[in-house]
């Protein structure tokens, strides 16, 4: 099983560990999608790396219940994806935008509700209190990274009718899926886990 096991210099690792990820296809946002930021936030304990997911509320208007990460649709005044990812996850956990250190983005996705996707991996400094915003957020989920990796945790389904798998991955009572399983996927492949796809 690979590691992630941070040691000094960890963020410049990531940094250039994302930067050299293969090209992928690159989706061309349309009229009809609604673009949407998301953040991958990192943080190291107790010597090891972790990454923050959220469960949303049952009452959000998209993607209820589900894992995710932190972020949302991109508002007017958002200068880009970037800082919609981090304007949302300010909103919806407290992290102060100042506290977030930029490490580098994954590749875009579309989910099948129609929405363009722009991913943005982070450090977030430790220890840090999560203050969850109560109508989007019914829990903030930590992982090591280490455990994510175990091949075990992660199932590749079929898609009725469609070309293509669903990937997931469970993790203690929780099941990642969708968009985030994607983007999970391509980060651990980045950090030396199996390849995304």
């Amino acid at each position: 099983m690979a590691k992630a096991e941070p040691r000094a210099g960890w963020m410049e690792e990531i940094q250039s560990r994302l930067s050299s990820l293969p090209d992928r296809p690159r989706p061309v946002p349309g009229e009809e999608l609604r673009r949407a930021g998301v953040l991958v936030p990192l943080f190291v304990r107790d010597a090891k790396l972790w990454i923050l997911f959220t469960r949303r509320t049952e009452s959000v208007e998209h993607h209820r219940g589900q894992i995710s990460f932190p972020g949302g649709g991109e508002e007017p005044d958002d200068e880009d994806l970037y800082a919609t990812a981090v304007r949302e996850t300010e909103e919806e956990l407290a992290i102060a935008r100042s506290d977030v250190i930029a490490l580098g983005s994954l590749t875009p996705i579309v989910t099948v509700t129609n929405f363009y996707v722009e991913p943005y991996v982070a450090a977030v400094p430790q220890p840090y209190v999560w203050k969850p915003a109560e109508a989007e957020i019914a829990e903030v989920i930590e992982a090591p990274l280490s455990s994510l990796m175990d091949p075990a945790i992660r199932e590749a389904q079929p898609i009725p009718g469609r070309e293509g798998t669903i990937l997931f991955y469970h993790y203690g009572k929780h099941v990642i899926w969708g968009a985030t399983a994607r983007i999970l996927a391509e980060l651990l492949e980045a950090l030396g886990g199996p390849p995304a796809r």
